[in-house]
């Protein structure tokens, strides 16, 4: 793409960007509100990863729409403070912390147990919990297993647990995963280099769980070999890429699984693309606030069932290519 194509590009970037902003000052009408439809009792959200960042974000927006977010994280001083502070900035907001590592299937276990006996279920989860270790031009995979095991396996694995406790509604339960454009299949200039994988990974048809474990499996172990190539595998932030391509052909998977529950049963899941935001994992180096990378993951936890849609990757409220 030559400079006027990325000047062009840019542009169209930062004009969807305003749009976005424009969108999210309009406040929810009364009938597009399903959640306050639960009333007496109150909606309950599950954030991952919600101590600081877009998860911190995602939690105080949904919060000040009334609903009741449980916050988790690993760090209990930071994730206890991100709950007063959501408190203190709105009276009728609910928040409350609970310790979670998702990397951990004993501490994921309870949570679930925790979540069952405190809130009876949930409506929604929001997959927030991450990491990534590369900054700048930097393309380590030093710490791929902790990567794929945080961003990968922990998301499925809360999926897994969350599941039997999302409670069924006139109007649907919801997941939502935060990955990536840098998990793209067929990305322009981040994608898989095999064919024939990109292909399987691509077709709804060929996709299974054995084959996404398959897959970061058997990079994990081209790195423990020290084999693996940026030729074969996407070429920025290669293990993080290959993390978030899991998550989101997962989704994928998820949605097909799920899709044919009946009324009253539905559960919608889908998985955005935050950008890049001005947070701790980018070393505050993005381009866009914590508050306008959280719109999209809160947009479609809080759509109403009639646009509801299922296994699909969205970024700036606009569905995307996989």
């Amino acid at each position: 793409m030559g400079k006027k194509g990325k000047a062009a590009a840019r542009e169209r970037r930062e004009e969807r960007r305003r749009e976005v902003t424009l969108l999210r000052a309009v406040p929810y009408e009364p009938h597009q509100r399903w959640w306050d439809g639960l009333a007496p009792a109150r909606a309950v959200a599950v954030v991952t990863g919600a101590s600081r960042g877009i998860g911190y974000e995602i939690s105080r927006q949904l919060a000040r729409h009334g609903l009741h977010v449980v916050l988790a994280s690993r760090d209990a001083a930071r994730g206890r403070d991100a709950a007063e502070r959501i408190l203190r900035e709105a009276e009728e907001a609910g928040a409350e912390w609970r310790q979670l590592d998702v990397a951990d299937a004993a501490s994921v276990e309870a949570f679930a147990a925790w979540t069952a006996r405190t809130h009876g279920g949930i409506h929604i989860l929001v997959n927030n919990a991450g990491v990534n270790f590369n900054r700048g031009a930097d393309n380590s995979v030093e710490f791929a297993e902790q990567v794929i095991q945080t961003n990968y396996f922990g998301t499925k694995r809360m999926i897994e647990a969350m599941l039997p406790l999302l409670k069924p509604s006139p109007y649907g339960a919801r997941i939502v995963n935060v990955s990536s454009r840098l998990g793209r299949a067929n990305g322009r200039r981040n994608k898989i280099g095999d064919a024939s994988l990109r292909e399987q990974l691509l077709s709804d048809d060929c996709l299974s769980e054995e084959l996404i474990d398959g897959m970061v499996t058997k990079f994990l172990e081209q790195v423990k070999q020290n084999s693996w190539s940026s030729i074969e595998w996407p070429q920025m932030y290669t293990d993080y890429s290959v993390s978030k391509l899991a998550v989101n052909v997962y989704t994928r998977l998820m949605a097909r699984r799920l899709s044919d529950r009946s009324e009253g049963q539905k559960i919608y899941i889908n998985c955005f693309c935050p950008g890049w935001v001005k947070t701790a994992m980018t070393d505050w180096e993005g381009n866009i606030s914590a508050e306008e990378g959280a719109d999209s993951g809160v947009w479609l936890a809080l759509l109403s069932q009639e646009l509801c849609t299922v296994g699909k990757f969205f970024a700036e409220r606009r569905e995307i290519s996989f």
